[in-house]
This record gives structure tokens, sequence and C-alpha cells, in this order.
């Protein structure tokens, strides 16, 4: 794999980090500014908001910006927002940050995602891209627990400081090993709509949306059927929330050759396996053995999911697809907040602690429906495009010649 992959990752290990780390801050946050745990949860959403907006905004104003100067002016973004987050001196000033860090996100995962596909050989180009998402999984094993003990130690200030050393760290490594690449005649913000409103990108984003929701109608929730349902003290649950992260580790690493040799079949296979090991957590979520299994398998074949829905939607964007990538960061962060709310009316409604499991299945098992669905209509059509990585330009393919398995699988 090029070096300039590790620019990637160590950017998505600075964003994955600050995604997360706010949910362990919140009571420092909360004492600090004078508020409420659940008030200080809106930093959460700030942050979720900001990637739903920038994602496709970010990507549109930077259509024609090379793709290094873009992924460089992104994480100056990003630096900046976290940098502001940690020099905030009142809660509206924090938000603001927190909103301003998030609005390169989505646009940085979908320009990443099209670069790394760039940097590789024609079926490599899913493992390119989850080499990427790699930071992203290694920050929840090892950003955020020591993001979130920095914080409760030293205040929650110097972890944004950190986090913002960290985006400059990346924003040189951008630099320093991404090579040049310029923007394609084709490329500009119609065709980039044009390619949105494809039948199959939509499917792909709506696949994404609800399966996804089934992992965070479960995570969100996870701390505390651990602690009231398992019987773990809540010292333990970072020791959880690590193996969570060595599990959507796991499936980054097995979703990148899986997706280059069968992309539906893999997309297909992990969201059946997400909805049975979520039932089957609901009926072992006492048994410690079991829920720290089950904890493992769920990061797993959850993570699983990510990379076939990237190049989905990539592919089936035909020669556009750096909007389409994006907007399926969005869509990530959607089935976030989603699924937490979901879970959330079923605690409310009194199904007890480890209901959500069974939510999150129900709506993994929906977006397989709709991903078996999308399936079964690709197929009736002629429509075989992919992103192609070849003499670092992005090209799309309507012949089966040389059609990569990926694609004979969907």
């Amino acid at each position: 794999m090029p070096l300039a992959l590790l620019a990637l990752a160590i950017s998505a290990f600075g964003i994955g980090t600050t995604e997360f780390v706010m949910m362990g801050l919140l009571p420092n946050v909360a004492d600090d500014l004078g508020t409420s745990v659940p008030t200080a949860g809106y930093l959460v959403s700030a942050y979720a908001l900001g990637v739903v907006i920038g994602a496709p905004l970010l990507t549109s104003l930077g259509a024609r910006i090379p793709r290094k100067r873009m992924l460089v002016l992104l994480m100056g973004v990003f630096t900046v927002g976290n940098l502001a987050s940690a020099l905030a001196s009142d809660f509206g000033l924090l938000i603001a940050g927190r909103l301003l860090a998030g609005l390169p996100h989505g646009a940085f995962f979908g320009v990443g995602a099209v670069v790394a596909a760039k940097l590789v050989r024609e079926g490599r180009q899913a493992r390119a891209v989850a080499t990427m998402f790699l930071g992203l999984t290694i920050a929840n094993i090892v950003g955020v627990p020591a993001a979130t003990l920095l914080g409760q130690r030293l205040g929650w200030r110097a972890t944004f400081l950190v986090v913002a050393g960290i985006g400059l760290v990346a924003m040189a490594s951008l630099a320093r090993l991404i090579p040049p690449l310029p923007v394609e005649e084709h490329t500009g913000l119609r065709r980039e709509l044009r390619a949105l409103g494809n039948r199959q990108v939509l499917l792909g984003l709506l696949t994404t949306v609800f399966g996804f929701a089934g992992i965070f109608a479960v995570y969100s929730y996870l701390a505390s059927m651990m602690t009231k349902v398992t019987g773990f003290s809540e010292g333990s649950v970072p020791v959880v929330l690590a193996l969570f992260g060595i599990g959507m580790t796991l499936g980054a690493l097995a979703a990148g050759p899986l997706t280059d040799r069968a992309l539906r079949p893999t997309l297909y296979g992990s969201l059946a396996a997400l909805t049975v090991v979520l039932v089957v957590f609901h009926f072992t979520a006492e048994v410690k053995w079991a829920a720290m299994l089950s904890v493992v398998l769920i990061g797993a074949v959850g993570f699983m999911t990510t990379t076939p829905l990237q190049m989905l939607v990539m592919n089936k964007a035909q020669q556009a697809p750096t909007l389409a990538a994006a907007s399926n960061q969005s869509a990530f962060n959607l089935a976030n907040a989603g699924g937490a709310w979901v879970g959330g009316l079923a605690l409310a409604a009194g199904w007890g602690w480890t209901s959500p499991t069974l939510v999150g299945a129900v709506l993994a098992a929906i977006g397989l429906a709709i991903a078996v669905t999308a399936g079964v209509l690709d197929r009736g059509s002629h429509d075989t495009s992919r992103v192609v990585a070849r003499g670092g330009a992005v090209d799309a393919s309507t012949s089966d010649a040389g059609q990569p398995a990926a694609e004979h699988a969907a």
C-alpha cells in the first residue's frame, strides 16, 4: 500500500478522536462551564450537525479544487475548530467550535476515499479505502481512551489542544505524502449533483442510514447495559468500549479484501450477521463472557458494512463520486442520531435495558432488505460503473470486459 495512505489514516485518527471523545468528557465540561450533563450533550449533537451540513456544502464548494489542496484545507478547518473548542470561554462558543470541527468530517472522508482509490491499482480500491478508515477505528482503541484520560487529569481543554496538534501533523503529512492530483475535467457541481440522484446511490445512502442505525441504537447505551444488566463496574466500561473498538478494527481489516472480491455479498453478509448478533446479545447480555464476545462481534460485523457502502455509492456515482462519498458520511451521522433516538424510545417505553438490541436488529434487517432490493434492481439494469484507479484518474466503465469480482457479485 502507498505511504500516502498513512497521511489519510492519521487524519482519520484525529477526526475519530474528536468525534467520540466528547462523550467521555461531558461531566467535566458541564462542571467547568456551569451547565448540566444533558445540556452538555448538545456538544455531541453540534458535531454531528456539522458533519451533516458540511459534507455536501464543503464538497460542493471544493468541487474544482485539486484533491490534495482540498484535503489540506479541510484538515485546516478541523484544526481551527478544535483550537476554537479548546479556547472557548463559554458554552455557546464551545458549541460553535464543535460545529466548526464537524464541518470538514464528511467532506474529508468523501474526498479521501476517492483519493485512496486513485492511489492503488484496480482491484485494490476497497482495501485502500479501508486503510484510511482504519485510522478511525484505532482512534476508538487508543485515541479516545487516552484523550479522555488526559481531559480528566489536565482538563478538557487540554484534550482539544492535543487534537488540534494531531490536525497539524495530519496537514503536514497530507502535504508531504499525497501526490499532486488535479481536478478531473469532468468534475463539477452540476455533475456531482446529477450523480447523487442515481437510484442506486440513493438506495445505498438509505442502506447506510438504517443499517448503521442498528449499531448506534446499541452503542449509545452500551455502557448502561454493561453496568445494569451484565454486572460490570463503571471502571470496567472503558475496557468494554475498547473491545468494541478492537472489533471495529478487525471488521475494517476484513472489509477491504472482502469488498474488493465481492462487494454486495460482503454488504449482505455483514448486515445479516449484525442482525443475528444483536438478537443473540439480547439473550446473553447477563453472561459476562458472552456479552464481551458480543461487543467485539457487533463492532466487527457492524464496521464491516462501512467499506462496501462507501465503495457502492462511489461506484454507482460513476464519474462524479466525491459528493456521493461525502453524503454517505452524512448518512452515517444521521444513523448515529437516529439509532440513539429510536433506542432511547425503547428504553423510555419501559422495555428494559437490553431492548435497544432488538430495536437495532430490526433496523439492521431493514437496511439488509433495502440493500437486497437495490441489488435485485441493479441486476435488471446495464449500469456496471465503478471507480477505477488507472494512471491517477477515476474512470467509469460500462463494459463487462475486465469487470472486477465485486461488480460481478453485485
